[in-house]
């Protein structure tokens, strides 16, 4: 399957502006021109095709319209050359008429149908405007159904990616608020050892002026013997 990630370069979207009005040219479709862009750039067809409607056909208007009319003038001359020089056409009867009863028939003179002449020039003139019609007709609806189906493809693709985004917004959130919870029990705790902390400095503070209150002090005489120093 080919997938390609990169952007794309000004070589590729020339590259896809010659191959589709080449096509044009010639009488193909756009289809063929996006599948045959796609194997030389490892792109899908999808993608080529986006990238012609989105991007790049807009800079080649004239171009379109000049293959267009070459695609036109060809048609038109293949057709002219192809169509066969048909000098009388001769309508059928209706069947009522081929089958009716003995008598009837005896009393109605048969006259023989004039031959309708139709020229080379008007056989051509009419399959022409019929095929340009068709052609026409054809294109549009390819055309149109086509650049829809690309639109659908890609509103899916953004609706997807929005709600993914969605989604991993929701989930930053919960994870926020889960950290902003721990960092208030930290806090709180941390203000509780504090606490404790100083009011056991003051403890042993207190403790230690205590002991120096009340503990009787001592010093050693001459004779090595203790003796208590009165306060």
């Amino acid at each position: 399957m080919k997938v390609r990630q990169d952007a794309w370069s000004e070589e590729d979207d020339l590259l896809l502006a010659e191959t589709v009005l080449r096509h044009i040219r010639e009488g193909s479709t756009q289809l063929k021109a996006f599948d045959e862009v796609g194997d030389a750039l490892n792109r899908t067809s999808a993608a080529c095709g986006f990238r012609w409607n989105a991007v790049v056909r807009d800079k080649y208007d004239d171009a379109i319209k000049l293959a267009k009319k070459h695609r036109k003038d060809r048609k038109r001359q293949l057709a002219y050359q192809s169509k066969p020089v048909a000098a009388y056409s001769v309508p059928q009867q209706p069947e009522s008429q081929l089958f009716k009863p003995a008598e009837v028939m005896e009393s109605v003179p048969v006259t023989p149908p004039a031959p309708s002449v139709t020229t080379p020039a008007a056989v051509t003139e009419e399959n022409e405007i019929t095929l340009k019609d068709v052609i026409k007709f054809l294109q549009k609806m390819s055309g149109n159904g086509y650049q829809e189906s690309l639109l659908k493809q890609e509103n899916e693709a953004l609706k997807l990616k929005n709600n993914e985004l969605t989604e991993k917004v929701k989930n930053l959130e919960a994870h926020l608020n889960k950290l902003q919870e721990e960092h208030q029990i930290i806090e709180e705790d941390y203000q509780s050892i504090i606490q404790i902390m100083n009011r056991a400095r003051r403890m042993a503070l207190l403790e230690e002026e205590t002991e120096e209150h009340h503990s009787p002090k001592f010093r050693m005489d001459k004779n090595g013997n203790l003796e208590k120093i009165a306060k």
